[in-house]
């Protein structure tokens, strides 16, 4: 299997509602949600891109490091990239359904984990879809983290219960989904949190609590007085809000404010090695795919979405030792221009 066999099996399994282009930028797709793309103009997901691409990197190779270290540690377990899957649902209605729901998750899941990451499941309107995901999380023996959306909080915590039950390695909630347009069209109420309730519902599990959905400072705070174990920078892909900036616009303030009290994820846009190790130096601990590992699971199940994965992190080391970067754990932002 190779890239090109997964794209081209990809782009007939998605026909409606992926093109599978040369570039996943959001153009061909603005405004399908339902679907794949950015909400209204799909300004929000075409700039997590741009925001990407305005930062260059400094190529040395006068310097010392003969070898890098690309592991990193999150939520006490060691992972040989800082590269997980980022949490997706709606194979149904957003993808086609050529793949069901249970066997996209899984091969999401099963792929991550044989590429020696984490994957994460979503949860979404047919309660089949988080059931699918805490399955494929059991069949890997936990690793993995359940992501819920923002619902009423008795609902929330009887989700937080099951991903306990499932021996998942951490639970979350996207907080940017609060508005999500597949939510409403299908009936299931979901809305923002108070401080407060978000505090409550860390606090509800012993699990590591993951905040989604952070794009700006004040918020990411918010989340660290909550105690939450990790925060993701997000703008849901695009999906949810048009015209907001790019992940890795607001990236540095946030990790200027909250870097060492929690971990920080971002995702938005991330297409190469190169662009994961944009976000190291900007100041994340590691990245979530989404889009991209779509295109692996629907061309070519766990073994695509793996060789995906493993594909990033080979552009990640070859981008370190053209920067000097030693570690995936201290990326210096002077790789940057």
């Amino acid at each position: 299997m190779d890239i090109a066999t997964i794209r081209n099996a990809a782009r007939e399994a998605l026909k409606g509602y992926c093109r599978v282009c040369p570039v996943c930028d959001g153009r061909a797709c603005a405004g399908e949600v339902p679907g794949m793309g950015g909400t209204g103009t799909g300004s929000s997901f075409k700039d997590n891109l741009e925001a990407l691409r305005r930062w260059r990197l400094n190529l040395r190779t006068l310097h010392a490091v003969k070898a890098v270290d690309v592991t990193v540690e999150l939520f006490g377990k060691t992972l040989s990239m800082p590269i997980l899957a980022a949490p997706m649902a709606g194979a149904t209605y957003n993808m086609g359904g050529k793949l069901g729901e249970a066997a996209f998750i899984a091969s999401i899941m099963r792929g991550a984990r044989d590429a020696g990451t984490l994957g994460m499941c979503g949860d979404g309107a047919d309660p089949g879809m988080y059931e699918s995901g805490l399955a494929a999380i059991k069949g890997c023996d936990g690793a993995g983290a359940a992501i819920l959306k923002p619902r009423a909080q008795e609902e929330i915590v009887a989700r937080i219960r099951m991903a306990e039950e499932a021996r998942a390695l951490a639970v979350g909630m996207d907080v940017d989904g609060a508005g999500l347009v597949t939510m409403a069209l299908k009936g299931q109420p979901v809305g923002p949190k108070t401080p407060a309730e978000l505090a409550e519902i860390v606090a509800a599990t012993s699990l590591p609590f993951i905040v989604k959905g952070e794009m700006t400072a004040d918020e990411a705070l918010i989340a660290v007085q909550a105690k939450a174990a990790a925060i993701v920078v997000s703008n849901h892909g695009g999906r949810v809000l048009d015209h907001t900036p790019g992940t890795a616009e607001v990236l540095p303030g946030i990790a200027a404010a909250v870097k060492g009290k929690t971990a920080i994820l971002v995702d938005g846009g991330v297409r190469t090695g190169a662009d994961v190790l944009k976000m190291l130096a900007l100041g994340a601990d590691a990245v979530l795919v989404g889009r991209p590992l779509i295109v692996g699971a629907f061309g070519g199940g766990a073994e695509g979405v793996a060789l995906l994965l493993n594909k990033l992190k080979a552009e990640l080391v070859s981008a370190m030792l053209l920067t000097g970067a030693a570690s995936a754990r201290a990326v210096s932002p002077n790789i940057l221009v």
